[in-house]
């Protein structure tokens, strides 16, 4: 994004298979990871403009992303969020503006982009890839309109809204820990490590060349699943298409790791 002379754009990121970093780099070159400053005892930032990018699950955003919002102080004239999503937003917009309001936070823009949906039960990644969902067009007016400071909130609608109860709904009638048992590793697994290093919450380790799931603090981003190389990660329920796994295409593997691992000390800006 083009800035002004001397403007400081402090952008926030959550990613899993790579859609919501590819947004954010584009919004400001060095973007910074939510999972890897999650933990610092000091969350104080301060800039002429300060955004969060994060993909919606659910309707609503990540949990560690409203952990984030809930403990950090953003000092700004001008503060943005943008929600990716695939399919159906549900009012994301609508509930994510509500929920800052709960936390004392002022948003002065907020907009969608969709993208590629990486949620497995419901679609099969190839397919998905076969959608032109106009991207980078929708992504060249966001970042005008953060360039020239526009202030509005995405509109939401009934059909929106009545979207995110049939889906609360669907919910109430699963069983409450159904996400604690999302996944399970088969034989074709060779202990590569790389689900370990994309799981933004460090719920996966390698113990005794096993793959140990911790799921307490799972977001169900599907990163390890997207990003075995084997595809030996699969779901406990159904999926549209096992086969089919997907990456942002201008997103590198490398880069979902700095985002998210966890097994190294946290980094410190």
């Amino acid at each position: 994004m083009k800035k002004n002379r001397g403007e400081e754009v402090m952008i926030f990121y959550f990613t899993g298979t790579g859609n919501s970093l590819y947004v954010a780099k584009n919004i400001e070159k060095n973007p910074i990871s939510i999972p890897q400053i999650i933990k610092q005892t000091e969350q104080i930032y301060k800039a002429d403009k300060i955004g969060i990018v994060a993909p919606i699950y659910g309707h609503e955003v990540p949990e560690m992303v409203k952990q984030f919002i809930r403990t950090a102080t953003f000092q700004t004239d001008y503060f943005f969020i943008i929600l990716t999503f695939g399919n159906r937003h549900g009012g994301a917009v609508e509930l994510t503006n509500n929920f800052c309001k709960e936390c004392g936070l002022n948003v002065d823009y907020l907009n969608l982009i969709q993208m590629v949906d990486n949620w497995l039960p419901s679609f099969d990644m190839d397919e998905q890839r076969k959608i032109d969902k106009h991207v980078n067009e929708n992504l060249f007016k966001i970042i005008s309109d953060i360039q020239y400071e526009k202030r509005s909130i995405q509109p939401v609608t009934d059909s929106d809204r009545q979207a995110h109860q049939q889906y609360l709904e669907i919910r109430s009638k699963m069983p409450a820990d159904i996400f604690q048992h999302l996944y399970t590793v088969n034989d074709d697994c060779i202990q590569c490590s790389i689900c370990t290093k994309v799981c933004p919450a460090g719920c996966i380790s390698l113990k005794n060349d096993k793959v140990i799931y911790d799921m307490n603090n799972c977001q169900t981003c599907m990163a390890c699943i997207h990003n075995c190389p084997k595809k030996a990660i699969r779901l406990n329920i159904p999926e549209k298409n096992p086969m089919a796994r997907y990456r942002n295409n201008e997103v590198k593997l490398k880069e979902i790791i700095e985002a998210n691992n966890q097994w190294k000390p946290s980094v410190k800006f």
